[in-house]
């Protein structure tokens, strides 16, 4: 593609200036790669079910997995 030769061609009416510009914000969102979507937070359920924090294997680490924090 050359320089002089346009990215886009209207082949049929006569299109507004606000109609071109939304043909090329089109254009232009369509050709960008998507960014990636952020990690969902886990919700209180999924934490429920992981290891407490702080403890730690060794004698009564058990019982103290039951104990509240």
């Amino acid at each position: 593609m050359s320089a002089e030769e346009p990215l886009l061609r209207v082949v049929r009416g006569v299109p507004t200036a606000e109609e071109l510009a939304a043909l090329v914000g089109a254009v232009v969102s369509r050709s960008r790669p998507a960014a990636a979507p952020a990690p969902a937070a886990a919700s209180a359920w999924a934490r429920s079910g992981r290891p407490a924090a702080g403890v730690t294997a060794g004698p009564g680490a058990w019982r103290a997995s039951g104990l509240p924090s």
